[in-house]
């Protein structure tokens, strides 16, 4: 039987945190061959240490950023690095937007992957590769998202504008988030412990980091749900003012629980960030949601997980499970059929469905890929819930 009472707790990370740093570069990466062309190829991975930005990777895609030989215009990869590193505020001494060495080692796509993905004769596109992605809704919070990894996400956005905006100038880039939350008939109802990690100036100390830190979890945190001081815990070690890629080093790809569900539900083999949309690792992935939220909106289920399976070059995913977590009011084999009927799930049909081919991506690479408003120019395209007349009107839903 399954336990309903229980606490549960995920974390989020910061925009200035070492990973995040790497993927905003790498989606910024992704943005810019789109913008110019938007059937680019990129897989694009970054590392970050003290100043010193690395960039890696494959690439097909436009003058001016790629020349007829394949060759990579270096200068602009640096300059769109720099850039990022400057918006997400780092102007430290061990990490500077200005002074950190950029090194870009972008080359050509293999020719074997491209022969595999590219539509030719009767062959529609290929998946980018093989792998298993995952897609999840539910009803414990507005955007019908895991609320542990809602409100930890919440926090640090909050930290974030304060600090951009200049109403909190002591706080740094770098910071981290942890919200456990108390379940009961596997309904949320209090936070048990909160943790918050942030970077701060050397001018002020722990109790003034408690002091601003306090108000943002506050206004995040339904009313009543606050912890118990004891369990309040902020900048735990007692200091936090080397922080970013100075202090730890970052890579692309290395926060894959905290972009999709903070562990409530599966996650699939492959990160997002750096990818353009012909990798089924973001866009299946990005699907996926996009389906079990319609479901879930469409009140067909309180809870929704799918999975979708490619192979490399293959057009139609090989398998679509569905699982309504035994609270289905809908038969789930029916539900799928449903679901195929009314969206393409070859890779091709993903991308135009929800409009993927365009320059969205840089936005999605801080406080999670999912649980986010749809935006006029696409971005975000999959948290829309426009299945759901079509779902109701099928399953007789009232």
């Amino acid at each position: 039987m399954a336990k309903t009472d229980y606490l549960f707790t995920s974390e989020s990370v910061a925009e200035g945190h070492p990973d995040k740093v790497c993927d905003r570069i790498s989606d910024a990466v992704v943005d810019a061959f789109l913008t110019f062309d938007p059937e680019a190829r990129v897989a694009c991975e970054t590392l970050c240490t003290t100043n010193r930005i690395v960039l890696a990777g494959e690439v097909r895609g436009p003058l001016p950023l790629v020349d007829k030989d394949g060759h990579v215009d270096k200068a602009r990869i640096e300059a769109i690095a720099r850039a990022c590193v400057k918006d997400i505020g780092y102007e430290q001494e061990g990490f500077h937007w200005k002074y950190a060495e950029v090194e870009v080692c972008l080359h050509g796509q293999s020719k074997d992957i491209a022969r595999g993905v590219d539509a030719a004769g009767n062959k529609d596109e290929g998946a980018g590769d093989q792998g298993i992605m995952f897609g999840y809704a539910c009803t414990e919070t507005e955007p019908l998202m895991p609320a542990p990894l809602y409100y930890a996400h919440a926090i640090l956005r909050s930290l974030a504008d304060a600090r951009h905006s200049g109403s909190e100038p002591h706080l740094g880039p770098d910071a981290k988030s942890q919200v456990t939350l108390q379940y009961v008939k596997d309904r949320p109802v209090r936070a048990t412990s909160v943790v918050v990690s942030t970077q701060h100036s050397d001018k002020i100390g722990q109790d003034e980091v408690r002091r601003i830190v306090r108000p943002h979890v506050e206004r995040v945190l339904p009313r009543g749900w606050m912890p118990p001081e004891a369990e309040f815990y902020i900048n735990p070690t007692g200091r936090f003012v080397v922080g970013g890629p100075d202090g730890d080093t970052g890579l692309t790809g290395r926060k894959i629980i905290v972009d999709t569900y903070g562990g409530s539900a599966p996650h699939g083999g492959g990160a997002f960030s750096g990818k353009d949309p012909t990798k089924v690792d973001r866009s299946a992935a990005y699907a996926a949601r996009y389906l079990a939220k319609n479901v879930v909106a469409a009140k067909l289920a309180e809870r929704c997980t799918i999975q979708l399976a490619y192979a490399i070059g293959v057009s139609k995913p090989l398998s679509v499970y569905i699982d309504t977590h035994g609270a289905a009011r809908v038969d789930e084999e029916k539900l799928a059929r449903v679901l195929q009927d009314m969206v393409n799930l070859s890779p091709r049909g993903i991308r135009e469905h929800l409009g993927l081919n365009r320059p969205i991506y840089a936005r999605t690479a801080a406080y999670g890929h999912f649980g986010r408003a749809p935006e006029p120019d696409g971005g975000f395209s999959w948290e829309r819930t426009d299945l759901v007349p079509a779902l109701r009107s099928t399953f007789g839903a009232a």
